[in-house]
């Protein structure tokens, strides 16, 4: 089947730990591996941001990642591509109208995205499926003022909710939300991420570390509504374990970067400053090393839509300490293969890491059952396999899809 991925402000070639690059680049990513590895013929439509680019890149894992002329040819903040969807969507139509490859189905991933795949949808006929990968209705909860989405962000999307062929959920979290947001719950299928089980497993190389002293790993983007800062709030209930912060910008620009250094100081007040480490950007070929050094990870989000890192962890055999937000619900299962607790809660977090930290065998415990929930359920194969299936049964409807008021 050919397959066009519409991923307009998160390429699957990006580096990881910026701003507006984390588990969206990587989902397409993995996603568009297994489908091709499956033997599916996969394009990656990502906007063009540095003038050098060539327009198609083919990926080492077998698909086409191409670079669409929307909008200047720079980094752009995602909240200020909404004006250049257009263009992108008439680029699309163009594209796939003169050329001789033409999608036979289109998975929008990301609100904007899933705006110029059904303008291109409505001139093409190629029928689209929809995966929001974050909400606005959760952001604007939890950010209020400080949420800079465009604002007619919700209303699209409940209206592309309504529009698509079918709605891809990652976790039963967010259908709730889109039950709440006025799409029919008919109208969904979850299929959640998945895990690379080749790049993360728990037999490998290791990051080096102290012998002595216990690790917490934490990773991702370095923004506040990941938690760090109760992460590193927590710490001084566990005085013995050094924390690790994986992401971020490379470890030369962290002394630029605002929130790394607010970060320090707080751990400099915290008087954890000696046991708190930022590592920065790590390529994800590394990231199984820094897993498997730790003896366990910490996911403190305040709200996450799905949770890459979680699923990584158990993935190397690591147990999870987590928020109970989000996508992070349905892959940790607690007391089973993590511990889940509230959000903005460094008390009751420390508590938890020194728990579980004071007890061998219930991190082993922990650590079998996380590996086996992620070979059971959570594979990129198996994801796929129910996409692929997916995509087979809105190509043989092919029903018409509405325009976006």
């Amino acid at each position: 089947m050919r397959i066009a991925m519409i991923s307009e402000h998160a390429s699957p070639l990006a580096v990881l730990g910026g701003e507006d690059a984390g588990g969206q680049n990587t989902h397409v990513a993995e996603l568009s591996a297994a489908l091709a590895a499956a033997g599916h013929d996969v394009k990656v439509y990502t906007r063009r941001d540095a003038v050098d680019l060539p327009v198609t890149v083919r990926a080492p894992d077998g698909y086409d990642v191409v670079h669409v002329p929307a909008g200047p040819a720079e980094p752009v903040a995602k909240d200020a591509l909404l004006p250049h969807m257009k263009e992108f969507s008439g680029w699309l139509v163009e594209h796939w109208r003169g050329g001789d490859w033409t999608p036979e189905v289109i998975h929008a991933h990301f609100w904007m995205s899933g705006l110029a795949a059904l303008a291109a949808s409505r001139q093409t006929g190629v029928p689209v499926v929809q995966t929001y990968h974050a909400l606005g209705t959760v952001k604007k909860r939890h950010q209020g003022v400080q949420d800079t989405s465009p604002a007619r962000r919700i209303s699209y999307e409940r209206e592309l909710g309504r529009a698509v062929d079918r709605v891809v959920a990652q976790c039963q979290d967010e259908v709730g939300e889109l039950v709440r947001l006025g799409v029919p719950r008919s109208r969904m299928t979850v299929v959640p991420s998945g895990v690379n089980l080749t790049t993360f497993a728990p037999l490998g190389p290791a990051a080096d570390r102290e012998p002595d002293r216990p690790r917490v790993l934490t990773v991702g983007r370095l923004v506040e509504r990941k938690g760090f800062q109760t992460v590193v709030r927590a710490m001084e209930l566990v005085p013995q374990a050094e924390c690790v912060i994986v992401g971020g910008p490379p470890a030369g620009l962290l002394e630029t970067d605002p929130y790394a250094r607010r970060l320090r100081a707080l751990a400099e007040t915290c008087g954890v400053a000696d046991r708190v480490k930022l590592v920065g950007a790590v390529p994800r070929e590394e990231m199984g090393r820094w897993y498997r050094s730790a003896d366990l990870l910490v996911a403190a989000p305040w709200y996450e839509p799905f949770g890459l890192t979680p699923l990584e962890a158990m993935a190397c055999g690591v147990p999870v300490v987590g928020t109970a937000v989000g996508g992070i619900k349905d892959t940790v299962v607690d007391g089973v293969t993590g511990d889940l607790l509230p959000a903005r809660d460094p008390q009751a977090l420390g508590t938890a890491i020194q728990r579980l930290l004071d007890d061998r065998i219930r991190r082993f415990g922990y650590a079998t059952e996380a590996l086996r929930r992620a070979r059971r359920s959570y594979s990129w194969g198996t994801a796929a396999e129910r996409l692929a299936e997916l995509y087979g049964e809105v190509v043989a409807v092919r029903r018409p899809t509405r325009v976006v008021a």
